[in-house]
């Protein structure tokens, strides 16, 4: 099991904390001395817009040297996306390879007191990569909910000294450590692969009115759960992973690392020498300190030797949120949203155009930037594809595989992308055009739905992003036959239960998605 260690505040060392390797995998899946089954380090970031690192954003004000070697060693993408603009709905979407809508949470997150929200056959990246003999871990921020030891009638009354139940491993992770909702969400506790490390001792928490960026709500918290220290204390854990999983990884027994961070996220608690160091603002200094641990985490691969044999994957679950002082940023020359519409939440560009760079030595390209349309979901596909597992009718139903892309081609095959904002509102993208099912932003900015219909706004917004990225004239009255045609090329997605080939699959809930008033238009629904 994963074991809590000290983090000092300079966090200039890193504790190193060794547990039992998992077991080796069956002789059939090992590939010794070969990159064809690299070991896989998916790192998702929270809340980091893409405006906010340099490879994404050459107007960016905020150094981020790390991401921008990492990009320069591999690929980066322009036009990639999270499923939601939201955490928990795009955590589902990047670990099932599934939309997030055709799940049972029609909208919003789920909390820290959450049961789980992924069922144990419910196939996912960890079951698929396991499957292949890989190793595989999480390490940081879950919010795909887990089971408490309850005892009492609420949600709150849990007895923290039994087991967890239904988390991380019944979705196939070997082992974990993680806390079960966003940093700024009760209970905060350590769970590493089914314990609480530490009962609760006491309650904490930081009224908004009293820190503008390090607020937390309050809730119990462990003994060694100290909000300051979590970021660097679980680059620590992913570090120690990888160097214990180094030398079986050099002989051709691979690992799967799934490090979710909790920052830039609320509370934003930049320390020394991060704290200040921007010249903009707190959320500019965290941002730093993420890409110094970054830095720190692809020293531990190279350390390892075993960098040749690494694929990294670096993104965010969402746009960057407006806990990030936009104003201030922006007077500061630096804008989150690198000139997209709207933020976290929204179904705007903000919301859910994302960060997302990939190296792999010797199989991506060094230096190369696409244009290719790619979602999170595609992480699934990928996988599959590069392990070579069997194929399978249920798992990666919506992701589409970047090794295309990886030699040379200038599309994946994915030709649309649905977005899911906060309050369950859609919108369906075809090459440059993208409707919005939604008078407004969806989430919350303005205008949010309800201003939206006092205002007598049309109940949908196209767009052609390639004319207006900035999502500004609305089409819809021009173009009523693309209105039409995406429209039916959603419903056909959503009934099918799958956007890839393959025969058609049920959703786990009746997905709606009309705004009142809206009916589909002739032909649609299968007649």
């Amino acid at each position: 099991m994963l074991r809590l260690h000290t983090v000092t505040l300079a966090f200039l060392a890193l504790a190193l904390s060794a547990g039992p390797a998992p077991a080796s995998p069956p002789q059939d899946a090992a590939s010794s001395g070969s990159n064809s089954r690299p070991n896989v380090v998916l790192v998702m970031a929270d809340d980091l817009g893409i405006g906010d690192v340099s490879p994404t954003n050459p107007a960016c004000k905020i150094p981020t040297p790390h991401l921008a070697k990492l990009a320069a060693e591999g690929m980066t993408f322009l036009d990639a996306h999270s499923t939601s603009a939201v955490c928990t709905p795009t955590r589902y979407a990047l670990m099932t390879g599934r939309y997030n809508w055709r799940s049972r949470l029609e909208k919003g997150v789920l909390g820290g007191w959450s049961d789980h929200l992924i069922p144990a056959d419910r196939p996912t990246v960890a079951h698929m990569m396991r499957a292949q003999g890989y190793a595989t871990a999480m390490v940081g921020k879950w919010h795909l909910g887990w089971d408490w030891a309850r005892n009492g009638e609420t949600q709150k009354d849990v007895d923290f000294t039994k087991p967890v139940l239904n988390g991380p491993d019944i979705n196939g992770f070997d082992r974990y450590f993680a806390h079960n909702g966003s940093l700024d969400m009760p209970p905060y506790v350590w769970v590493d692969t089914g314990g609480v490390t530490a009962v609760p001792d006491r309650v904490e928490g930081v009224a908004r009115k009293d820190d503008r960026y390090g607020w937390y709500r309050k809730g119990p918290i462990g003994s060694d759960f100290h909000i300051d220290e979590v970021l660097p204390l679980l680059f620590g854990k992913a570090v120690s992973y990888v160097e214990e999983r180094a030398e079986a990884a050099q002989g051709g027994d691979p690992f799967f690392l799934y490090l979710a961070l909790p920052a830039p996220h609320t509370p934003i608690v930049p320390v020394p020498p991060f704290k200040d160091a921007s010249g903009l603002n707190s959320y500019a200094d965290f941002v730093m300190q993420v890409d110094h641990h970054m830095g720190e985490l692809l020293a531990a691969i190279e350390a390892g030797g075993i960098e040749g044999e690494t694929l990294v994957v670096f993104t965010s679950d969402n746009g960057c949120s407006p806990e990030a002082n936009f104003e201030l940023l922006r007077e500061n020359g630096h804008d989150p949203c690198a000139g997209f519409r709207g933020h976290k939440a929204d179904i705007y560009e903000g919301g859910h155009r994302v960060p997302l760079v990939v190296r792999w030595p010797g199989r991506v390209p060094a230096g190369k930037t696409t244009r290719a349309l790619a979602c999170l979901t595609d992480v699934y596909a990928t996988l599959h594809d590069i392990t070579g597992a069997a194929p399978a009718a249920v798992g990666g139903e919506d992701g589409h595989s970047w090794v295309p892309l990886f030699e040379g081609e200038e599309t994946s095959g994915r030709k649309t992308l649905v977005s899911h904002s906060v309050s369950g509102h859609f919108a369906i993208r075809e090459g440059p055009w993208k409707l919005c099912l939604a008078g407004g932003s969806g989430g919350w900015s303005a205008p949010k739905e309800k201003a939206a219909k006092e205002q007598g706004l049309p109940p949908m917004q196209l767009f052609h992003l390639g004319d207006d990225p900035g999502e500004r004239r609305n089409l819809v009255a021009e173009h009523p036959e693309r209105v039409a045609s995406l429209l039916r090329t959603l419903d056909e997605e959503v009934r099918r239960g799958r956007s890839t080939p393959g025969e058609p699959i049920s959703n786990d809930r009746e997905v709606t998605f009309l705004p009142a008033g809206v009916k589909m238009p002739a032909n649609a629904g299968g007649d």
